[in-house]
C-alpha cells in the first residue's frame, strides 16, 4: 500500500498519547506535558499555520476511502488509551508523587481519553460495521460515557441546533452552565431513546436487550476491575480522568453549535440540518490532531462521511481559530461572548439575506 504525506499527517494525533507517556515516565514538570502540548503548542500552531479550505477531488476521495491506513489509525486509539491508563494507575498505586505531579498526570491522561478515546469513538460510532461500533463503545468505557453512543447518534444528530438538543449551546449561555445542562440532558435522553427502541421491538425495559442497562453494568465492572487490580484508592483517580475527558467533550460540544438554530417550518418540524448549523474550523493543526472533527459542518450535513474525506463548505460559519484555541476562549465567557456573538449575528444576517 503506497502512503503519501496526506496519509501520514494524521500520525500527528499520536503526539498527544506520546506526550502522556513522557509524563508518566519522567514526571516532574513533564507531568503537564499533554496539557502544554494540547492547549499551549497546538493553539499557537493553529494561529501561525494557514487554514486550508482545500477539498479532496472525487478521485482522491475514492483513493482515501480504499486506503485502510485511515481506519487503522483509529483502531489503535482505544488500545493506546488502555495502555496509558494502566501505566497511570500503576504510577498512582506506587505513590511517591507530589501533588503537582499527581494533578499533571491526571490532566494529561484525561486529555488523552478525550482526544483519542471519545473523539475516535465518535467517529467509529457513526460506522455501520458492528466491530467498529464495538470499538467505539470500548473507547467510551473509561470515561463512563457509553450512553453517548445512543444519544449522539439517535438524538443529537436529529435535534442539533434546536432547543430539543441538550448538546447545542444557546446564545449567551456560558460553558459552565452548559456543562450541567448538556451532561444531565444527554444522559436522560439516552434512557428515553433506548426505552423507545425497546418498545418498538416489543422488548422489556428490564432485560439485557436494554443497552443502557448494559452500559451501566460495564462501567461499574470497569471501576470494580480498577479497584481489584490497582487498589480501591485508585478508583477516585479513574473517576477524575473520566471527568476530565467528559468535560473536554462537552467543551467541544459547546463551541460546535453555539447559538446556531434551525428554522421551524410550517409543519412544526425543523428544517433539514445544513452546513450553516455547525461552526467549522479549517485550521490545520486542530484538524489533524482531532481527525478532522473540526470540519463539523460537513459531518452534520452527512454523518456517514468518513473523516478523511470531510469537506470545507463555503456557507458554513467559521470559528476564529482551531478547536484547541476556541476551547480555551470558551472557558472565559466574557471573551467568548465578545468574539462569537458578533460572528453569530453576522452569520444570521447572511442566512436571512
Amino acid at each position: 500500500m503506497k502512503l503519501s504525506l496526506t496519509d501520514l499527517k494524521y500520525l500527528t494525533a499520536y503526539t498527544i498519547p506520546l506526550s502522556a507517556w513522557f509524563a508518566l515516565e519522567w514526571q516532574g514538570a513533564w507531568s503537564w506535558a499533554t496539557l502544554i502540548l494540547a492547549f499551549g503548542i497546538f493553539p499557537v500552531l493553529d494561529a501561525i499555520l494557514p487554514a486550508s479550505t482545500k477539498n479532496p477531488s472525487p478521485e482522491e476521495e475514492v483513493s482515501r476511502l480504499k486506503n485502510r491506513i485511515y481506519d487503522v489509525l483509529l483502531y489503535a486509539c482505544a488500545p493506546i488509551c488502555y495502555l496509558l491508563l494502566a501505566g497511570y494507575f500503576g504510577v498512582i498505586q506506587k505513590g511517591g508523587l507530589t501533588g503537582m505531579e499527581t494533578a499533571g498526570l491526571t490532566v494529561s491522561i484525561g486529555i488523552v481519553l478525550g482526544a483519542l478515546g471519545i473523539n475516535v469513538a465518535h467517529e467509529l460510532g457513526h460506522r455501520s460495521n458492528p466491530w467498529e461500533q464495538s470499538l467505539a463503545k470500548w473507547g467510551l468505557l473509561p470515561v463512563l460515557y457509553q450512553h453517548f453512543f445512543i444519544e449522539h447518534n439517535r438524538g443529537h444528530h436529529k435535534h442539533v441546533s434546536t432547543d430539543a438538543d441538550p448538546a447545542t449551546a444557546r446564545k449567551d449561555e456560558n460553558v459552565y452552565a452548559f456543562f450541567f445542562r448538556s451532561i444531565i440532558g444527554q444522559y436522560k435522553n439516552a434512557w428515553k431513546l433506548e426505552n423507545e427502541r425497546l418498545q418498538r421491538k416489543g422488548q422489556k425495559f428490564w432485560s439485557w436487550q436494554n443497552e443502557m442497562l448494559r452500559f451501566q453494568t460495564f462501567q461499574l465492572a470497569y471501576l470494580v476491575a480498577v479497584g481489584a487490580v490497582f487498589g480501591v484508592m485508585v478508583v477516585p483517580f479513574a473517576l477524575a480522568v473520566a471527568l476530565i475527558g467528559v468535560l473536554l467533550l462537552e467543551t467541544i460540544n459547546y463551541i460546535e453549535h453555539y447559538g446556531l438554530r434551525r428554522k421551524i417550518l410550517s409543519n412544526g418540524r425543523p428544517e433539514r440540518v445544513l452546513p450553516i448549523h455547525s461552526w467549522n474550523s479549517d485550521h490545520e493543526m486542530g484538524r489533524i490532531v482531532l481527525f478532522e472533527l473540526t470540519r463539523h459542518s460537513d459531518h452534520h450535513y452527512l454523518a456517514s462521511r468518513k473523516y478523511q474525506i470531510l469537506r470545507h463548505m463555503d456557507e458554513s460559519p467559521q470559528l476564529p481559530t482551531g478547536y484547541p484555541g476556541s476551547m480555551l476562549m470558551a472557558l472565559v465567557p466574557p471573551l467568548w461572548f465578545a468574539v462569537m456573538n458578533q460572528r453569530l449575528e453576522r452569520n444570521q444576517q447572511l442566512a436571512e439575506a
